[in-house]
């Protein structure tokens, strides 16, 4: 079926135009449910704080019970834009130059999700009584916290018994072109806030004090220096990083009574958060430090096998890019991180990433004009037979 080019740049553009700065939608979600409903979709509005979140889902009523569920999953809000005066051009008034779309959001990742509200209406245009069930899922808490978020939706699915058999998340995942990497797993990530205490004194008289600080150290060495293990399928192995040590009172003759330390692991299947947390606190137990911790759990690693999904992702994206992408499991995290424990398969299919988060973010048009394509094909491998 052939998809009107201008359609899904218009509807960037609208969406770019919207502040929707994390967690506010701006009414980014309103507008692609309007769409949608109009398309034959029933649109279910998730409002948990102050997130918003959308579950629109298309079925065959005489299909109801039969067939899979398809999720495309996607975020409405974008980070901060900085100095407006860094950018070439109104970081919320898209702006078209050269063949290359400018504006926050562009490719991380309203331009996606435009691009599947244009592939969703196409499909049930062209396959009214399909089989399964097809739906899009946004959140406007991606950027931020992700409480309230696809994490907490994920919460409200399990309990009422929604399945999810296939998820496609929207993040930009091309390194240098439209489809040249498909992400199939996501490692997971635990943080933690240590707290190491001591006692305060002057540095003359070190026998009178406890230098968190030094006795710290030999425990921290050990924590980075571990290799925790030697990867995982296409996994890189799970590696600690401290991203931040502070104490001290500002003055260079005393010793400060506690030292604050942040770090945080980036792990593969191999590990559940519980186990990485009781190594750790070992560690430390070993080292004779009196200390307190607070972990934050920022989801588990997933890893999709082959199956249909990722058989029906290969195909496309070999179409589309004219060879095999690379099938990756690098990266940050994304919120299929939420799905896959719902026991959905996840692939990540988007954009070029190389602007994301920066200044003057942005999509080239040639394209997000073919990125509905190519949502739309992967959805009809999927979800009609033969």
């Amino acid at each position: 079926m052939s998809l009107a080019k201008n359609d899904v740049l218009a509807l960037t553009e609208d969406l770019i135009a919207r502040h929707s700065v994390t967690p506010d939608d701006a009414g980014c979600q309103a507008a692609i449910a309007a769409r949608l409903e109009r398309a034959g979709f029933h649109c279910e509005h998730l409002r948990y704080g102050e997130t918003d979140n959308l579950w629109a889902t298309h079925r065959s009523e005489a299909r109801e019970a039969q067939g899979p569920v398809l999720a495309l999953l996607g975020h409405t809000d974008v980070v901060p834009p900085g100095p407006r005066e860094a950018w070439a051009s109104d970081p919320f008034e898209p702006s078209i130059r050269d063949g290359v779309l400018y504006g926050r959001g562009a490719a991380d990742m309203k331009g996606s999700v435009a691009a599947f509200v244009v592939a969703l209406e196409a499909f049930v245009a062209a396959h009214p009584h399909h089989p399964g069930t097809v739906a899009l899922l946004l959140t406007s808490d991606e950027e931020g916290d992700g409480l309230d978020g696809v994490r907490k939706v994920a919460e409200h699915f399990r309990e009422r018994g929604q399945r999810i058999d296939w998820c496609i998340t929207g993040e930009p995942s091309s390194k240098t072109a439209l489809g040249d990497l498909v992400r199939v797993g996501r490692r997971g990530t635990l943080s933690a806030t240590l707290t190491v205490e001591g006692i305060q004194g002057h540095v003359a008289y070190p026998e009178k004090a406890r230098n968190p600080i030094h006795q710290a150290m030999p425990a921290l060495t050990e924590l980075a220096a571990r290799r925790w293990d030697e990867g995982y399928e296409t996994f890189p192995p799970t590696s600690l990083q401290i991203s931040n040590v502070h104490a001290g009172t500002g003055a260079n003759n005393v010793i400060p009574g506690e030292l604050g330390v942040i770090f945080n692991l980036r792990y593969n299947p191999h590990w559940r958060a519980e186990q990485l947390e009781r190594e750790c606190e070992a560690v430390l137990d070993a080292h004779g430090l009196e200390y307190r911790i607070h972990w934050h759990r920022g989801g588990e690693p997933f890893y999709t096998p082959e199956g249909p999904l990722r058989a029906a992702a290969r195909a496309v994206l070999t179409e589309f890019a004219g060879f095999a992408p690379e099938e990756s499991t690098g990266g940050g995290t994304s919120d299929a991180r939420f799905i896959a424990p719902l026991g959905a398969h996840c692939v990540e299919i988007g954009p070029v990433n190389a602007s994301i988060h920066k200044v003057d973010e942005h999509v080239a048009v040639a394209d997000l004009e073919r990125l509905p394509a190519l949502y739309l094909r992967v959805i009809e491998r999927l979800m009609i037979p033969g």
